[in-house]
């Protein structure tokens, strides 16, 4: 069976990001194990931008399968229609360890993340708050899922 595990930096979600995302993820039922955990933000403090990100990318880095494939959503990173991101996917899953993606924190990631990311994907060149791009990953996954499985889901124009 896959894997896909979404690490997440930030607090705890209000309830209804944890709802939605729930749902979304809920909907693979046994054919996909997915899990979505968070990853605590460091302190902006006086050690700047630079220390919060390292203490970010240890802790992402801590909690990163060695055999995962990890994918980061980033705003410099590919953009996908629905289809391709489906195609895509299903490449990030073949590769054989459990598929991560990796939500970065306010200030996204610092350099020991990147260089350990295989792909990134970008939702989109709008900006979403965070909490809000955990719902669209979750729901984009699914929709790629069900074009993959040809589930009544996602309706072509």
């Amino acid at each position: 069976m896959s894997q896909v595990l979404i690490l997440a930096v930030g607090h705890r979600p209000p309830a209804w990001v944890s709802a939605a995302c729930g749902d979304y993820l809920s909907r693979f039922g046994r054919r996909l194990k997915v899990e979505l955990k968070e990853i605590p933000p460091a302190r902006r403090s006086a050690g700047g931008l630079a220390a919060a990100l390292a203490q970010e990318d240890a802790r992402l880095l801590a909690a990163l399968p060695d055999s995962a494939w990890p994918v980061l959503l980033d705003s410099r990173g590919e953009q996908y229609d629905s289809e391709a991101l489906a195609d895509a996917f299903s490449g990030w899953l073949e590769h054989g360890g459990p598929l991560a993606l990796l939500i970065g924190g306010a200030d996204g990631f610092g350099p020991g993340v990147r260089a350990r990311a295989r792909a990134s994907w970008s939702l989109s060149r709008l900006t979403f708050p965070h909490m809000l791009a955990r719902v669209l990953v979750a729901e984009q996954l699914y929709r790629a899922w069900s074009l993959l499985h040809k589930l009544p889901y996602h309706r072509e124009h």
